[in-house]
Order: C-alpha cells, then structure tokens, then sequence
C-alpha cells in the first residue's frame, strides 16, 4: 500500500494537496484505492501537461504556409492512373492472402447521445435485419478473412466504462461467428480532469476525475494492452483503423491497403471531399511538405473558403477517421509507453467533489480535458497517402440524435447505397415520385461487400416491390420482412 504521509509530501510540493482533503473520511478500502490512483500518476509528466496545456491558453499557432495535399482520386481519371490504380488493388489482396492485416475498431463511446444505454457498438444500425454496428463489422472482417483465406484479427479498443458490457455482448452472440481467440479487446487510457487553474480534480472523496485520452490515445493503447506483441507474433504489419460509428466504412480495403504499402507509407488516410467550406470535418493540409489535419474551427474562414481556378474548393479534403497504420511506425511512437502525440485542451463542464465533499453538477465550464487525436501522427509519418473516397458509398456516421450525421440519416444512406448496387446489377428498385428508393434494402457483407461483388451473385430479374423489406443474407434473399 502507498503510504500516505510520502504522497502527502509530494503533493503538497506540487500544491494538489486537494486531493487528500478528504482520506481521513474515507473506510479503508476507499484510503487504499485513492492512494493507489494517485500513486500511479506519472508526476513529472502532469506537471508539463498543466503549464503547456491547462495555465497556457494561447491559441493553436496556425503554419506559416499551409498548401493542399497530393489526393489520391476515387477515380482514375486516365490509363496510368487505373493502371495504378489496379496495381494498388492487386497488391492490398496479396497483403490479405498473406495475412498481413488486422482490423482495429475504436469503440470506447456510449450511445447516450443517441438515446441507447450501453456501448454505441451495440446499436441497432441497419435498415433490415436490426443488426448491431459490431456485426456489420465482423460480418465484413469474415467476408475478408474467406475470400483470403487466412484470418483478419480484429482488435477493439474499448474504455472503462464500456469494456465489461461489450465483451458480454460478444460473447452473447458468440462473436458473430468468429473465432473469439482472433478477436482481441483492448482498454483506452485515461487522462487527469483539471481545474482552470490546474488542480487536479475529484469525481467522488475517494476518486480522481478522469476522462479518455482521445482516439490518439489507441495507439498508446495498443502498445500497452500487448496488441502490438499479439501482431507482431501473428505476422501483422498493417492496422486498418476505423471508428466505431460509421456502418458504411469498408473494414479492409485492398485497394487502400496496396496504396500504403507500395508507396511505403508509414500512416495513410481516407478523405471525402467536402460538403461546403464550413463541413465540420478536419481539413488535410500540407505543412512544409508534411501531411497535417486542421480542425474545421481552426482554419480560418478565407481559407475555408478560398478555391482553385476551376472553382473547386482549394482545401477540399475533408477527414473521416478512416487510416492505415504500419505497425512498426506505432511501435516507433510508443516506445517506452510514451506517445509522441500533442494534447489537446477542451474547456467542459465536468461534475466534481466541492470544498465540503458533495459532488456537484456545474452550470458552466469549470474543467479542462485533454485529448489526443490519431490524425496528429501523420505530420511524424516520413510518407503519407491520402485516398480520396465516395462519400456515398463509406461515410455516413451516427453520432447525432436527430438531423445530420444521425441513425435516421444512415439508415436512409445504407438503403440509397444497397440500391445503387443492385441497379447497377440490372435490378429494377422501386422509387417514388422523388426518386426516392420506396422498399427497405439490405446486403449482408458475407452475400456482397462491393457492387462488384453483388453483380456476379445476384438475379438482375429478382422482384422487389414498392413497400417490400428485402435482406440478402449468406444464404440467398429473404423477402417481405417487416
């Protein structure tokens, strides 16, 4: 057990002597566990995080020149480029024939701004069949692993608050089919909440306020949970990296697979081009020949909106969460379980233990949290590729209620992509007067994860009528679901 009067003394040298305030009121298992939390604090580190990132409030310097990046388009627009195109492609499923990859899910958040209790994995996200977000995954990661014919690992990042309860639904539905020893949880870290004035804070007498350590933090996660040693073992060289929220996302993609690796890429990137100039999307940027991301309320309005010639957007890129990683690059990053990766501060009202011991509720901003984010290893990477996508057929996240980028607004997108693909089959779909797709479609991984796929599977004859639930499952079409 740490003791207490060596605790009290260090933090008294470092005035958080707050946090003691309260032990003497505490039983003994709660004294143990406070010591325990603050005895397990990287002191040195924490005081260098308060004065650079909690007592400094300057803002972000912006790079003195900051020029759009070399894009990649989802389209080869002449003969070399399909040509690399192909090449790409070709390379990225000898990389899986291999078994050179492994999926990794960042799946640390609640559904409580949906509406759900629990995991935001475990949410109902598609149009048919009600599948959970994590079996859209897994469905996709089997499909990959079969048509290969070795396995994809997948590795989940999870947080203490969603941990116990997502390996529980795993196990539940029996791992969605997959081999549970290839599947592999891992825990995100935590970060001290500070006051504005840089004292750290309690959540409860007996408990440090903390908060997750951003999606950056996964690198430091995977380090730290032994998954870099389990890929390492497994012969794993290339993460695809992906966030829990978006069921269009294509889990293992070849062709951005084959980019990475012929290019010797160390980090590479998916964007979509954006809506409009104030998307809020992070904007790819070159900064000294550096591929960077700024933040969409970092980047000043002239340039949001500055275009090229032809009138296109001039910073035009916009940031989906969606990497490939080497493995030996986030092994660089992490050495000696450190990360090379800035913080970030964001001011939120966080509840906390008053002078007298009761946890309050604040009516405003009264905390600091501090984050990383993954896009800020891609300025440490020596080479980077950035794969322009469809938005249409990748990205359509649920991270809202209601209104844009919501459960709603998915469900319509994955029923508008299920159609295309199957007209593009030669499948008449039913649409109402506003060309809107009038029956609810649904594609299961394992029948087709591409609508080059589903054309060499399906009847271009099949019927679907107006009003229709339409699912093609593994086995085949099951229709008239309600």
């Amino acid at each position: 057990m740490p003791d207490v009067e060596t605790l009290g003394r260090i933090l008294e040298q470092r005035g958080q002597s707050q946090l003691l305030r309260f032990y003497d009121q505490l039983d003994q298992a709660a004294q143990v566990s406070l010591l325990e939390q603050i005895a397990a604090i990287d002191w040195e580190n924490v005081d260098d995080l308060i004065h650079r990132y909690v007592l400094d409030r300057r803002q972000v310097a912006l790079p003195a020149s900051i020029d759009p990046p070399e894009i990649v388009p989802a389209r080869p627009e002449d003969d070399e480029q399909k040509k690399r195109l192909q090449e790409a492609r070709q390379r990225g499923r000898e990389l899986l024939v291999e078994g050179k990859v492994a999926a990794f899910t960042v799946a640390g958040g609640q559904g409580t701004r949906l509406g759900y209790e629990g995991p935001k994995g475990c949410l109902e996200a598609t149009p048919v069949a009600h599948k959970p977000l994590f079996q859209v995954f897994a469905e996709q990661i089997m499909a990959a692993s079969r048509r290969a014919g070795k396995t994809v690992p997948w590795y989940i990042m999870t947080s203490s608050v969603n941990d116990v309860p997502t390996r529980a639904f795993f196990r539940r539905h029996k791992f969605f089919g997959l081999d549970e020893k290839d599947v592999f949880f891992l825990v995100q870290g935590t970060m001290p909440v500070f006051s504005l004035d840089g004292k750290l804070l309690l959540s409860k007498p007996g408990e440090l306020a903390v908060s997750p350590d951003g999606h950056g933090g996964s690198l430091l996660a995977l380090r730290n949970s032994g998954a870099l040693d389990d890929m390492r073992d497994r012969g794993i060289d290339f993460i695809s990296y992906f966030q829990v929220d978006n069921p269009l996302v294509r889990c293992v993609d070849p062709l951005f697979l084959g980019l990475h690796a012929l290019q010797d890429a160390q980090m590479s990137a998916k964007a979509v081009p954006k809506r409009d100039p104030m998307e809020k999307l992070g904007n790819f940027c070159l900064d000294d020949g550096k591929v960077t991301v700024i933040e969409y309320s970092d980047l000043p309005d002239e340039l949001a909106e500055a275009t090229t010639d032809d009138g296109h957007l001039k910073f035009s890129a916009g940031s989906i969460a969606i990497h490939i990683l080497s493995r030996s690059f986030v092994e660089k990053l992490t050495v000696e379980g450190k990360c090379d990766l800035p913080y970030h501060r964001a001011i939120k009202k966080v509840p906390c233990v008053n002078e007298s011991g009761k946890t309050v509720k604040p009516d405003k901003p009264n905390a600091v949290k501090l984050e990383m984010f993954i896009f800020d290893a891609m300025p440490l990477a020596d080479r980077c590729v950035i794969l322009e996508t469809d938005r249409s057929e990748e990205f359509s996240p649920i991270k809202n209620a209601a209104g844009d980028d919501s459960l709603m607004t998915s469900l319509h997108d994955q029923v508008r992509r299920a159609a295309e693909w199957l007209e593009a089959a030669g499948v008449t779909i039913p649409r109402d007067a506003d060309g809107q797709v009038a029956a609810a479609l649904e594609i299961s991984p394992l029948y087709a994860d591409s609508a080059e796929e589903l054309a060499g599977k399906v009847d271009p004859d099949m019927t679907i009528a107006s009003g229709q639930s339409v699912y093609l499952g593994s086995r085949g079409q099951t229709g008239g679901l309600r």
